[in-house]
């Protein structure tokens, strides 16, 4: 590292990446920003039956989960290849998969295994619907656990069918919740000086992300239901049209229903008998919204947006994508990280969405080529380039 190069929060830490398609990789990367060495496991060419699950390696997908890692190809059906990972598990402080529960036990990667190979390792398990239980060995989507996890029976509009967000919101969370339970495990461990197996599921995961909706099932047995763009419990709190499209208003309490009132010109409805205090408004949502609908159409969304923020009014625009890295906020938060790609030219990619003062992330390197740093991390571990070749014959690298 040069004197010119930030500082690495995770460049002590060793990352065994046996993950694909997203949850696991999702994980895998918030380490490698933060500059963990993240090795990521690849198999062989022709030893994957389903190669490609996130798309083409070049693609935007694949390049945006495994920058900043090292590619070794490794055939872990093989003697020999679980060897090898054997040796790296002894030099690795996390090894992070998201097979089937039952896979890494027929193949000997167990948590148990590890354990005997290094006291030390932390071993992630990112599943479907978790390492135990009448699930277990079902394999796990997104969109799946949107399901069953209660997410797409909240979204949509009010009386429709189940929707799906437009996100993988299972799957991202379930690697951000897997990354948080590494980094527990890795503070407990600097006390214990002893690993442990952290799990996740995309169903749990789920689950905790409907947050106060399934808060309040559990606490006072309300089911909720989809709500379209309107808030369950505040109001005025969703999509109102414009002269030139629509924005988002969120008005969360008295206070800022005075402000709305104000800002619109409207100071009659402040207290007006159907409106004057949050359950009324609730009670008489639909009205309002109208009431709304017809003033907001007068302007347009930046006039609007303009006049509200001057009142303190939370609003915002509905951005199409392009839109959204074009906005002077996001450009000033530098979400779009620029990386020189030796095929792809000058890209960029969606940055780590966390400012550290001292020791920030970084995208430092494209996704690298299939078992592009074999020989590197092979040689790593004492293994010469005639044995090399001798495990390239085989088909075990």
């Amino acid at each position: 590292m040069t004197a010119a190069d930030p500082l690495l929060a995770l460049a002590h830490l060793r990352i065994i990446d046996l993950t694909r398609v997203r949850a696991g990789p999702t994980c895998c990367r918030i380490f490698a920003d933060f500059g963990a060495d993240v090795i990521q496991v690849e198999a062989p060419p022709g030893a994957d039956p389903n190669p490609n699950v996130v798309g083409p390696r070049l693609g935007a997908d694949f390049q945006n989960l495994h920058r900043n890692k090292r590619s070794i190809a490794l055939n872990l059906k093989t003697a020999q290849g679980l060897a090898i990972l054997m040796e790296l598990v002894k030099t690795a402080d996390v090894v992070v998969e998201n097979f089937r529960p039952d896979v890494k036990e027929r193949l000997g990667f167990s948590y148990e295994a590890l354990a005997a190979m290094n006291p030390r390792i932390i071993l992630a398990s990112i599943s479907g619907f978790g390492q135990s239980g009448p699930y277990r060995t079902r394999a796990g989507y997104d969109q799946i656990a949107q399901g069953m996890g209660g997410m797409m029976s909240i979204t949509g509009e009010k009386g429709g069918g189940p929707m799906r967000a437009g996100i993988p919101v299972a799957d991202s969370s379930a690697g951000n919740y897997a990354a948080i339970g590494i980094l527990v495990a890795l503070a407990e461990r600097a006390r214990s000086g002893r690993g442990q197996w952290v799990q996740t599921s995309l169903l749990q995961a789920m689950i905790a992300m409907t947050d106060f909706q399934a808060a309040g099932y559990l606490v006072e047995g309300r089911v909720p239901r989809a709500m379209g763009n309107d808030h369950p419990y505040s109001t005025p709190m969703g999509v109102l049209p414009t002269a030139d499209g629509h924005i988002n208003i969120g008005v969360g309490g008295e206070a800022q229903w005075a402000d709305l009132c104000r800002a619109i010109g409207r100071a009659d409805l402040k207290d007006h008998p159907d409106y004057a205090v949050q359950d009324l408004r609730l009670r008489h949502r639909s009205a309002l919204m109208a009431e709304l609908a017809a003033i907001f159409a007068t302007r347009t969304s930046h006039e609007w947006i303009d006049l509200l923020a001057r009142h303190n009014v939370p609003a915002g625009p509905i951005y199409a994508m392009d839109q959204v890295f074009a906005d002077p906020q996001v450009e000033h938060v530098q979400m779009a990280a620029p990386l020189a790609h030796a095929q792809l030219g000058d890209i960029r990619l969606v940055a780590t969405p966390i400012t550290l003062s001292r020791t920030p992330a970084s995208v430092r390197r494209a996704a690298a080529d299939p078992g592009g740093d074999s020989a590197e991390i092979l040689a790593e571990l004492g293994i010469g380039a005639a044995e090399r070749e001798q495990l390239r014959h085989a088909g075990v690298i």
